[in-house]
């Protein structure tokens, strides 16, 4: 069997992975990353045409930092490649005005010094005539610098990026095992072996079969697209009908965007600030199958009820996964004082479109450098106080 030496191995390339190997790879850093299907595949977390891209993040007042990296690093990657990975066309976040969607991002932005728009009810209503079913206190933030961002694209391109630094990617590989011995990391495969100084795992719903003892929880969450009843409508395209999160009075919420080039309206659920899922023991058992009963009556429900212009029945369903920590928060550090293992994970239904940011701090982690934010609460161990 094959023998490779390096300094840094990474484990799965998703958002998280692909980002630390470029990152890695821009500091000169001999690097190897191992992907267990073909970089930008379905079959994960890190899929599904678009996602929600978000500055003034809600789930804490420390993400604005790491979106706004994302955004500096994917904008210089996509005019280094001529591609648009992120689309800055504004987000919503609607709800009443003590719900986590209008107080956590009105937070965020004011620790961030990030400019939002505050929208009252009237002005909410005129705004987005789409929604029905406001409560009569609903009011809006209004994000400008948010938008949505393209995931396969934007893995592929890191991991492209990587290799055109030097690193080395093996996909279609399956890692066995990941041992922390006294001098370093062995990785196995059926195929090669890597030994290294450090390794980053970063395997998204299989962190954990890795990782073993991590606080994390996979689930298996849908994405949902829709069309417009009228299909000559234009109410339903993402310049009238951008990026939003909106918790509904009954605590249950929507998330989503209108159509464009390529896509459709994409619409989910959310309880408590969680998007709708179904826990899963083993990423590797995940169903695949689409039940129309189980997958489609509760949000084609809810869809009719909150946008009675698009057609409940959605025209494109797929399976994806999100891994739960307990706090809502990624793991992104070094879970011990080994000094050999760094994980990245638990992305919690909110994680890809900090990947890019996320890279950076996992590169200047791994290397020992001054991080350009503070990642007390994303540290894995904080669980241990």
């Amino acid at each position: 069997m094959e023998t490779l030496r390096t300094d840094v191995v990474v484990v799965g390339l998703g958002a998280f992975g692909s980002a630390t190997l470029w990152r890695l790879a821009a500091r000169g850093a001999d690097v190897v990353g191992i992907e267990r299907q073909a970089v930008g595949h379905a079959f994960g977390s890190s899929h599904g045409t678009t996602r929600l891209f978000r500055i003034a993040c809600m789930e804490h007042p420390g993400l604005p930092p790491i979106a706004q990296k994302s955004l500096e690093l994917w904008n210089t990657l996509g005019a280094d490649t001529g591609q648009v990975l992120v689309e800055q066309t504004g987000s919503l976040n609607a709800g009443p005005p003590g719900s986590v969607p209008v107080v956590g991002t009105r937070e965020a932005a004011a620790a961030a010094g990030i400019p939002v728009v505050e929208l009252d009810h009237a002005e909410l209503v005129a705004r987005q005539p789409q929604y029905a079913g406001l409560g009569p206190d609903d009011v809006g933030v209004w994000d400008p610098g948010a938008g949505i961002c393209y995931p396969e694209p934007i893995v592929q391109s890191q991991v492209a990026a990587a290799r055109r630094l030097g690193a080395q990617v093996f996909e279609h590989t399956f890692v066995t095992s990941v041992e922390i011995e006294r001098d370093g990391v062995l990785v196995r495969t059926p195929t090669v072996e890597i030994r290294a100084q450090q390794v980053v795992v970063a395997a998204g719903a299989w962190l954990g079969k890795l990782v073993p003892g991590l606080p994390l929880a996979p689930r298996r969450t849908p994405l949902y697209w829709f069309q417009p009843r009228d299909p000559a409508s234009a109410e339903f395209t993402l310049e009238r009908f951008p990026s939003f999160i909106w918790q509904r009075p009954t605590g249950a919420g929507f998330w989503g965007h209108g159509s464009g080039d390529g896509f459709g309206v994409k619409l989910g659920l959310e309880y408590d600030g969680r998007v709708a899922g179904t826990p899963v023991q083993d990423a590797d058992e995940v169903d695949r199958y689409i039940h129309p009963r189980d997958d489609v009556e509760e949000i084609a429900a809810a869809v009719s009820e909150g946008f009675p212009g698009l057609d409940p029945v959605p025209v494109k369903l797929m399976p994806c996964m999100v891994t739960d920590s307990p706090d809502g928060q990624f793991l992104i550090g070094r879970p011990d004082d080994g000094g050999r293992l760094v994980v990245a994970g638990g992305d919690s239904g909110h994680g890809f479109k900090h990947a890019g940011g996320l890279g950076e701090l996992l590169a200047q982690l791994t290397l020992g450098e001054k991080t350009y934010c503070d990642t007390a609460f994303l540290d894995p161990r904080r669980y241990a106080n």
